[in-house]
């Protein structure tokens, strides 16, 4: 473990839902092309999918469902940003997704400041997308918060100061945030190159240890699981 990820790991009471939820409250999601239960349902059918995640959470008796994190999923099959010339087809999720209601408030992990925002509006895509800076010690990283609402950029700017806690935005419906059920993509970025609102969630497998390496599992800071 590197420096910034033992910070992250001692980094306490990180929330980037609201608190009032409960951690007992989160049910974990298995969504990898191995789960049996996905291969009859229509990736490509938002209200179908979002019945499928809401089941999941009402037999659950949860609130929130949560994964994601280096995991092989073909549920971005439908969406040709994923595959490109000849590269191998992006599909292994680099981030943690959290699946609750449209809505729902979104709050920024740590004191941070707008680093950059966009609607990254293709099929498949972010959505409504902020990015924070942070830092802790001498350690920059930053944070991506995707499928957003679209309230969520009005009136925000680049280098606006977020408290740790502080609602950042509020989560988009399948018609703004890239055509998924209600969720939260939630990533963390050592070094964002020349990135701005945007910054890949998805990757394949010849680029799988990189981004493994420049993106380390959100759970270091969220501690949802132990």
């Amino acid at each position: 473990m590197n420096r910034l990820e033992t910070l992250l790991s001692q980094t306490k009471n990180v929330f980037v839902l609201p608190e009032s939820i409960p951690l007992d409250q989160y049910t974990p999601l298995n969504l990898a092309t191995s789960n049996p239960k996905l291969h009859n349902l229509a990736i490509n059918n938002a209200a179908e999918f979002e019945n499928f995640i809401e089941k999941h959470i009402a037999d659950h008796h949860a609130k929130v469902a949560y994964g994601g994190y280096n995991e092989e999923r073909n549920i971005y099959q439908r969406s040709t940003i994923f595959k490109t010339n000849d590269q191998l087809e992006r599909n292994i999720h680099i981030g943690m997704d959290f699946w609750i209601n449209a809505s729902t408030p979104i709050l920024s992990a740590l004191d941070g400041v707008v680093h950059s925002f966009k609607n990254n509006s293709e099929l498949g895509d972010y959505g409504p997308t902020i990015i924070l800076q942070h830092q802790l010690e001498e350690r920059s990283f930053y944070t991506l918060y995707g499928h957003l609402s679209l309230e969520s950029l009005e009136n925000l700017h680049v280098g606006t100061f977020f408290k740790k806690g502080q609602q950042l935005g509020t989560l988009g419906c399948a018609a703004v945030n890239g055509d998924y059920a209600p969720h939260l993509h939630f990533q963390i970025i050592k070094d964002i190159a020349n990135h701005e609102g945007d910054y890949p969630g998805v990757c394949n497998k010849e680029t799988l240890n990189y981004y493994l390496e420049n993106c380390p599992d959100p759970n270091l800071l969220l501690k949802i699981k132990t």
